[in-house]
């Protein structure tokens, strides 16, 4: 990104900036860094068996996995972007990352933490035309229909990671450059500016306010004809499974978007600055984790296909 960098170099004197990490307590560090490398390893394993899986069996090609593809893809990769610089904090006695590196960080981790509220939300409408009308499902779930939804999930993505990539570079940064956090986010960076970040919180509240509220909004709707369609369901049995499924579902989002939305909805007044990092855990670290448990583990369609798929390694 030549533009980028040279925009950095005009803007700032700042050439790196020194991540605080989530705790300055040295005893606390070793139990950490064990504690996180074993969230990344889950995640890591978790994303990409689910990917293969989905991949390898051709009884997984359908709408609802393509998303699941998709949102695995997401976890895996904005998880990436944020966890392995984490856990260098823990074991280095300053954590330093260079101004153009952060600002690639800030860019990616957007990118992906808002594909995440979009997928999600595509989830949850392929969900309620399945529920509500599965006689025209296949229709109204097309191949075509399903890239064009996750066309718009990456362009929405990146629409909101270059807002606020480039309403951040514009900022002069003053000369203390320790960021309070484990990541370049963008209030922490907020506070190290010497120059107005009013143009930046309207951006905040405005983008961030679309990236949170219409997926929520979507999921919203789409739960709501769900439910009114379970409850016309006569089987006990089928209404149990149903909301069971649903349940797992809900709680997850409920996660990803209301720590966002206490992070960057909140004024900065309101929320200091650690608890803003505790709250950034949810939705950088536990629930990439948590999803192909919550999504897939549960399913017993990804149960079948990871038995033929263990039967077919040990045959070989």
């Amino acid at each position: 990104m030549p533009k980028l960098r040279m925009a950095a170099e005009n803007s700032s004197s700042v050439t790196e900036f020194i991540l605080a990490g989530l705790t300055d307590q040295p005893g606390l560090r070793i139990p950490l860094f064990s504690l996180f490398l074993g969230f990344y390893m889950v995640t890591v394993v978790g994303n990409l068996g689910l990917i293969t899986l989905i991949k390898l069996n051709s009884h997984l090609h359908t709408p609802m996995y393509f998303f699941l593809f998709n949102l695995s893809l997401i976890d895996f990769c904005y998880s990436t972007v944020i966890t392995p610089k984490m856990l260098m904090s823990f074991v280095s006695k300053k954590n330093i990352i260079s101004y153009p590196e952060c600002m690639a960080q800030l860019f990616f981790f957007l990118f992906f933490v808002v594909s995440e509220s979009f997928i999600l939300s595509a989830m949850a409408y392929d969900r309620c035309v399945a529920i509500c009308n599965p006689l025209v499902y296949t229709v109204t779930m097309s191949p075509q229909v399903c890239l064009l939804l996750l066309l718009g999930v990456y362009v929405m993505g990146f629409t909101g990671a270059m807002a606020h990539t480039a309403c951040m570079v514009r900022l002069t940064f003053c000369a203390n450059n320790l960021v309070n956090h484990y990541m370049c986010d963008i209030l922490p960076l907020l506070e190290r500016s010497c120059t107005s970040t009013y143009v930046n919180e309207l951006v905040v509240f405005i983008v961030v306010g679309i990236d949170i509220g219409v997926p929520t909004v979507t999921i919203f709707i789409s739960y709501s004809l769900i439910l009114s369609s379970i409850l016309l369901i006569r089987s006990t049995e089928g209404r149990s499974k149903a909301f069971s499924t649903c349940s797992s579902h809900i709680i997850a989002v409920s996660l990803f978007f209301g720590s966002g939305a206490f992070m960057y909805l909140k004024p900065s007044s309101l929320l200091p600055m650690n608890q803003g990092k505790v709250s950034s855990l949810f939705y950088t670290i536990v629930v990439p984790m948590l999803n192909p448990l919550i999504y897939s583990l549960r399913n017993k369609d990804v149960k079948v296909a990871l038995k033929k798929t263990l039967s077919k390694t040990s045959f070989s």
